[in-house]
């Protein structure tokens, strides 16, 4: 049974080699660039493809014949493919959950410093010969809103308390143990919001321009989920209004970001590539899960005599 780990770069190929087990099932490595035409081509023949964050529009899995199963390297495989339409072709989309949950928590405090403080203007400030000191925002018996309890919204939380900030959090089901708020009380008393929702039918857009308004003036919007979460152009707007104060970013709606982009060109928005879930503990776990539903799909396959 062919497969294929279409595009292993190179900060994962090391890391594919150390979780590696001598009695795994056989799986090919593509470290080469390819364009997005040529997915039919690198994919002929395989019915498995484990895939890190490459996009695969339905009418191209389409030309792939073979192909019965896409690994997604994460959980926001709704991000990069439609799930739904897939199925409805025969192919499977299998994600992985919970593998990153302190890393991306860890980079979402990152950033609501570096937002705080900031760290990048003053960064660049330095390297272009200008010293110029800001005046930051202190964080403890600040407001920290958590919006998604799922296992990185608790571990957000849980740092969050650490440092000694109030947190409150709403999620789409009760979970107890945590303070729980309406949705409107989180967007108006945090200090500092922190998305850790997962990208589906019923999030798409879940802030919008309405929802923005009811932030206080001047807060801190952080992003580690997934960028369609936020309307867009609402959050653009807010940040030109300095409505909301900063926006810290590590997901984008198109990926790589252009440096002509909007954001790109906002001082009171520090932005990471898509670098959350990328610490090498993390990385690890992954990258071996991803092979063990390998595992899986091919033992199943042999058992029903379809190997």
């Amino acid at each position: 049974m062919k497969c294929l780990f279409i595009d292993c770069n190179d900060q994962l190929a090391p890391v594919w080699q150390r979780v590696r087990r001598a009695d795994d099932p056989a799986i090919e490595v593509n470290r080469a660039p390819f364009a997005q035409a040529e997915l039919p081509r690198l994919l002929d023949g395989c019915v498995i493809c484990i895939d890190d964050h490459s996009y695969m529009p339905t009418e191209l899995v389409a030309k792939c014949g073979a192909l019965k199963h896409i690994v997604f390297l994460g959980t926001g495989a709704a991000s990069y493919m439609n799930p739904a339409e897939l199925a409805a072709r025969g192919v499977t989309v299998h994600t992985i959950k919970g593998y990153g949950d302190t890393a991306v928590a860890e980079h979402a405090m990152a950033l609501m410093f570096s937002a705080c403080r900031d760290v990048a203007a003053m960064d660049r400030s330095i390297r272009a010969g200008v010293w110029s000191t800001r005046e930051g925002v202190q964080l403890r018996g600040k407001t920290l809103g958590i919006i998604g309890l799922g296992g990185i919204g608790r571990e957000a939380a849980r740092i969050g308390r650490g440092l000694g900030m109030e947190v409150i959090a709403w999620n789409r089901t009760p979970r107890d143990g945590e303070n729980l708020v309406a949705l409107d009380a989180l967007l108006a008393g945090s200090d500092v919001i922190s998305l850790h929702l997962a990208l589906n039918d019923d999030t798409r857009g879940f802030l919008g321009a309405a929802q923005i308004a009811r932030m206080k003036p001047g807060v801190i919007l952080i992003n580690t989920a997934r960028a369609a979460l936020v309307e867009e152009s609402a959050l653009i707007e807010a940040l030109r209004s300095g409505h909301v104060g900063h926006a810290g970013l590590d997901v984008f709606h198109a990926e790589p970001l252009r440096p002509d982009y909007p954001l790109a060109a906002m001082a009171n928005v520090t932005l990471t590539a898509h670098a959350g879930f990328r610490t090498l503990e993390a990385s690890m776990t992954l990258l071996r899960r991803a092979i063990d539903i390998v595992r899986e799909i091919t033992s199943c396959s042999l058992s029903d005599g379809k190997g």
